[in-house]
């Protein structure tokens, strides 16, 4: 199983069912938001719609569920990040989602995927998680992750050749991949008035066009999309102004119809482990 870059076909992925999942914990300014109980059967047949999504697309999805202690793992991006070379292990912040760590460990194991860095001293979770290209990862330095977290990704993968960095931006944004997401080899989604200046030239150096959204759409999941490959994009359908835009870009663009989901927090890039993409 191969992770080779942010953006080649995704083959396989990691998905964990919403059955946990009652209530939007206010760890967040999106969830924060939402004190009633959530439509636990809208949030499952949002879940399967996704499932769908990906299946009809061609991509192979491994489905894992958690316990009434892991309200939050249907969010599987979190626990870590995946490369060619094996998976690194992430350190989360929140004590809500302190015992996703063991678990998703023991999913890779039972997957066969080698871990070969692991977070302890920092916190890292893999929202924060972005290749630039096959050898260039950012990774956000936002809220659930630290800049130590960040040194101790970088002093383990130096020996496989990857250059790793770090991505300031404003706390209330959450994770890197709710402000910026790489969606073809040279183009980019993103709130780029939010982001760091070293960052957007890192970006100009690498030849990769950014579309440009507000601050709001955040907020709304705007950027929170998936690339599947083949200038292919799974995207929320209330996200008009992104999907066409990426349209005019020449992007397919799949559709999901989520919003239950999303108050808990996350969308369909949060939910989405990649396990093999090549």
């Amino acid at each position: 199983m191969s992770v080779v870059d942010g953006t080649s076909r995704l083959r396989k992925v990691l998905l964990c069912k919403p059955e946990f999942l009652v209530s939007a914990a206010p760890i967040n300014v999106i969830s924060e938001q939402y004190t009633k109980p959530l439509n636990h059967d809208k949030m499952m047949q949002e879940f399967e719609s996704v499932v769908k999504a990906y299946e009809e697309n061609g991509v192979e999805v491994v489905q894992v569920t958690s316990t009434e202690n892991m309200p939050n793992a249907v969010f599987a991006r979190d626990f870590g990040g995946n490369v060619k070379e094996g998976y690194i292990l992430g350190h989360f912040k929140k004590s809500i989602r302190f015992l996703e760590r063991s678990h998703y460990r023991k999913i890779m194991e039972e997957l066969g995927i080698p871990k070969i860095a692991e977070v302890s001293e920092g916190y890292f979770e893999g929202g924060d998680f972005a290749f630039i290209d096959e050898k260039t990862l950012a990774i956000g330095v936002i809220d659930r992750t630290n800049l130590t977290g960040v040194d101790e990704i970088r002093k383990q993968l130096e020996p496989y050749g990857y250059k790793v960095y770090a991505v300031k931006a404003n706390p209330d944004y959450l994770h890197l991949d709710m402000c910026f997401n790489l969606v073809a080899p040279k183009l980019a989604i993103a709130y780029e008035a939010g982001l760091p200046d070293d960052f957007l030239a890192l970006l100009k150096e690498k030849g990769i066009k950014v579309i440009a959204g507000t601050e709001e759409m955040i907020f709304k999941h705007g950027y929170n999309v998936e690339a599947l490959g083949d200038n292919r994009v799974m995207s929320l359908k209330q996200n008009t102004f992104i999907n066409d835009a990426l349209r005019k870009e020449g992007m397919e663009v799949i559709e999901v119809d989520i919003t239950e989901l999303l108050k808990a927090g996350g969308g369909v890039h949060c939910m989405t482990f990649p396990l093999e993409r090549y």
